[in-house]
């Protein structure tokens, strides 16, 4: 007979807790703990930014360089501007996916601003390191994708998606069709894509509504832009409604 003084109990127990018959409870462990935390540090609201892992500063051949840059001045004004409004908690903090290239960029413009900011990494194959400008009090790691897609939305008063491939046209259809069907009411959020000639060239938002795939309506979800003075302007006046 087992000596009781080498049982585990349930919650030590991490063979079970890393097993199939566990997955509820880290599921439930991924919308738990990051509620805790923000709630904790008084995180009211926040602006997503999407975009690609491959836009690299120092590489200026590549396409996507110049909306690096574009995404640190873009984050750098809007909290500059959110520091200022002094209210309780912290309002439009700036949140990420937390890794390199546009989530890098927009959690270096509001570390540039003297802002905290959010980055909520996942865990894949090909390992995404956080990247050194995120608040480490606000770094997250998810397993889920769900959970994680989750909380990049949940606070969320508006999302800027800079040009990206397959993760960033993912998250920007599942948030268009979150707000098109009303789980997300249009009122609540505003989804600016930046970039306009990109997103022009690889969505054909006029071809959809010409097969009537979409509603003429459809297309008033979303703004779009190319220079983050402008966008720093439209996000300003249209988020201070949520103060």
């Amino acid at each position: 007979m087992k000596d009781s003084a080498s049982a585990k109990k349930a919650y030590n127990n991490t063979d079970f807790l890393s097993s199939p018959d566990a997955r509820t409870i880290r599921i439930l462990s991924e919308y738990l703990e990051p509620l805790s935390r923000l709630q904790e540090l008084k995180v009211n609201n926040t602006i997503l930014f999407l975009g690609s892992h491959k836009a690299d500063p120092e590489n200026k051949e590549n396409r996507l360089s110049q909306y690096y840059w574009e995404a640190e001045e873009l984050a750098y004004h809007l909290v500059t501007w959110a520091i200022n409004l002094k209210p309780k908690g912290k309002n439009f903090v700036i949140c990420t996916g937390g890794g390199p290239g546009i989530m890098e960029a927009a959690n270096r413009g509001a570390h540039r601003a003297g802002g905290k900011s959010i980055g909520m990494n996942i865990s894949i194959p090909e390992e995404q390191s956080p990247n050194p400008y995120i608040s480490p009090e606000l770094s997250f790691i998810f397993h889920y994708f769900f959970m994680r897609k989750f909380w990049l939305l949940n606070k969320a008063r508006a999302v800027v998606a800079f040009p990206g491939g397959f993760g960033t046209l993912d998250e920007v259809f599942e948030i268009l069709t979150l707000t098109q069907t009303d789980k997300i009411h249009r009122n609540q959020i505003i989804i600016l894509l930046y970039g306009e000639k990109y997103w022009r060239e690889i969505i054909d938002f006029d071809a959809l509504l010409k097969h009537k795939a979409i509603n003429p309506q459809d297309l008033e979800l979303f703004h779009t832009c190319s220079d983050p003075r402008e966008a720093f302007e439209y996000l300003k006046q249209n988020l201070i409604k949520f103060l």
